[in-house]
């Protein structure tokens, strides 16, 4: 039987989530969509996971396809708790992403989207604005040579700091920046958030690559268990000490004693919870970031709430994760084998973020 030490504090405190986390799954109210409105994308990243399981060739969905789905969804819950994230794909290859924001912005839903800056203008970001964008993640993963390399394109790192400091500048607009550590940028960290402190940037969110895609083929990308620890103590650190920006991990997986330090809440994974996508091709799964063949449906096919109300198991229901590593640990109460996008098809756990630590 594995043994990962847990403060009694930490424990208790984690009991408590979980019975908070139960009842979520019990519940499962929908609060964020995901619209994979396009594959199409102006950047070939070296760590991009979407290689797996889609053909960036495929053509980008309708907007009418989609609103379908949110006249389904809001016929049956409030629209102004749902909020859309517009991803891809880059979603400013849409030439009509306004239009697609400024219709889904007149059926009630909140909407926000994830981008790479490259196609971002003030001209677009004012339009995107009128168009009643409410939110915008931007990645930036280093300074300039570190993030270049790892986008595939020189222009990358500048198109990608304007974008962030048009956002910076803009009156009580909220935004995050993401950043993929790794082995090139884990020394940059202190550089990259004093950029991003001058640049205006409130929340930054940093994750860790893990191996699908074109990641797996790239030892660069993936940390030591020093480093990840190293970076586990940065943010830990930053977030007790630093006032002018707020640091948190991804919610990538269990982090045992580090559960309530590096994050807003203690680890849960909400794919097929509280989030739900519609793929390009018009598949009903969770989270984005889950690469692997769970889907539930196909708005094509089915109906889209019928689908999230009465299926979702593999989501809401964990058990069946605890095999392999998982079979025996001491922490999969709290753990639950790890998010849904650290799983391949079969069901295997690629990576074990606690394993990591110890």
């Amino acid at each position: 039987m594995s043994s990962h030490p847990l403060s009694l504090r930490r424990r208790i405190a984690l009991e408590a989530w979980r019975r908070i986390r139960m009842q979520n799954r019990k519940e499962h109210r929908l609060t964020q969509l995901m619209w994979e409105c396009t594959l199409r994308c102006n950047l070939n990243c070296r760590h991009c996971g979407s290689d797996c399981h889609t053909d960036s060739c495929k053509a980008d969905m309708p907007l009418k396809d989609f609103l379908g789905v949110l006249e389904n969804i809001k016929s049956h819950t409030d629209p102004h708790k749902v909020f859309v994230v517009i991803t891809g794909g880059e979603p400013l290859m849409r030439l009509d992403l306004e239009k697609c924001g400024r219709a889904i912005y007149e059926m009630g839903f909140p909407w926000g989207m994830v981008t790479n800056g490259l196609a971002m203008t003030p001209k677009r970001f004012h339009s995107l604005l009128a168009a009643g964008m409410h939110t915008a993640t931007v990645s930036l993963d280093g300074l300039a040579e570190e993030h270049n390399y790892m986008r595939g394109n020189t222009r990358s790192f500048d198109h990608a700091v304007e974008a962030i400091r048009l956002m910076g500048a803009q009156p009580d607009f909220v935004f995050d920046v993401v950043t993929c550590v790794n082995r090139r940028n884990l020394k940059q960290l202190d550089q990259i958030k004093e950029l991003l402190v001058e640049l205006g940037v409130k929340e930054w969110r940093l994750f860790t690559i893990f191996p699908v895609g074109r990641a797996a083929d790239d030892p660069m990308l993936q940390l030591t268990k020093e480093e990840y620890r190293h970076l586990l103590d940065y943010i830990k650190q930053n977030r007790q000490s630093e006032k002018r920006i707020t640091l948190s991990y991804a919610c990538e997986g269990f982090l045992g004693n580090y559960e309530g330090d590096v994050r807003n809440r203690f680890y849960t994974c909400n794919a097929g919870v509280n989030i739900a996508s519609v793929l390009v091709d018009g598949s009903i799964s969770a989270c984005t970031s889950v690469r692997s063949n769970y889907h539930q449906g196909n708005i094509y096919n089915d109906d889209f709430w019928d689908v999230w109300c009465n299926r979702f198991e593999p989501y809401r229901n964990r058990e069946w994760m605890r095999k392999g590593a998982c079979a025996d640990c001491d922490m999969f109460r709290y753990c639950e084998g790890n998010g849904m996008h650290l799983r391949d098809d079969d069901g295997n756990l690629l990576m074990c973020n606690l394993e990591r630590i110890y």
